[in-house]
């Protein structure tokens, strides 16, 4: 196999020494040749099933702004969603809400370890070793995990564009919603259009709180990051949340920003 059939997750900024580790587990929906393309039909691969459309560059964007350091996946979460544990079915899907994936049905317990060793394990060393480096930078920081989630779900219209999520570390959450009314047009919500409840703070919980770093997950409405423009001006609104949200658990920025 080639290396880029193989390789599960990218860094960028390594050395950046801001005040925030950035993570976006869904950044891609690139499915290894050696998965014979999941069985997948091409809009299929294409949709929000496959990956979270806009949330890299979103992420790219406020590293860029923080200073900070940023670890993103490059495979699918078809093949292996990074913001579940092994042991969870939905680490590995056999249908989302609109696409049934065939070549997940019927993995054997092999299988799906070979799976965890190709992806998870190296994107979750990749973390570690980020977050080793900055603590020996010496500069506190806060991790921030980002997505993007669909304007329906089952047909349901989802009225809430920007999720401020937690799981029992609210810290950094409740100082960016304390800020949410600097954006009065802007519908923010706690812990919407998901919760600890459903399974989406692993990432926070593995990476943050083990580590015992102030961290947050924000879900983005994808309709919001549509171009380049929608993604500039959310970005903007977020570090208008961010900053002094970070500035309030003492975690300062370098002046490199």
């Amino acid at each position: 196999m080639s290396e880029e059939d193989t390789t599960a997750f990218e860094v960028s900024r390594a050395m950046g020494r801001g005040p925030a580790l950035l993570l976006c587990e869904h950044a891609s929906n690139r499915i290894p040749a050696r998965y014979g393309g999941l069985g997948l039909h091409d809009e299929d691969r294409r949709s929000h099933a496959a990956w979270d459309p806009g949330a890299l560059a979103l992420a790219q964007r406020l590293a860029e702004a923080l200073d900070a350091p940023l670890v993103s996946g490059t495979v699918s979460r078809l093949v292996y969603d990074l913001n579940r544990p092994p042991e969870a079915a939905s680490a590995m899907p056999t249908k989302t809400e609109t696409v049934d994936v065939p070549g997940n049905i019927g993995l054997s317990d092999a299988e799906r370890a070979q799976r965890t060793r190709d992806i998870y394990d190296p994107f979750c060393a990749a973390v570690t070793g980020t977050v080793v480096t900055r603590k020996t930078l010496g500069t506190p920081f806060a991790l921030i995990t980002v997505h993007s989630f669909t304007p329906s779900w089952f047909g349901i219209q989802r009225e809430v564009e920007i999720g401020i999520l937690h799981d029992e570390d609210s810290h950094l959450a409740d100082f960016m919603l304390e800020e949410a009314t600097r954006l009065p047009g802007r519908r923010i919500a706690r812990n919407d259009p998901y919760g600890p409840e459903d399974g989406v703070t692993h990432s926070l919980k593995l990476h943050g709180i083990a580590n015992g770093l102030p961290n947050v997950m924000i879900e983005v409405r994808n309709d919001l990051l549509a171009d380049e423009t929608g993604i500039e001006m959310i970005a903007g609104e977020l570090l208008t949340l961010l900053r002094p949200a970070l500035a309030g658990l003492g975690l300062t920025e370098t002046g490199n920003a």
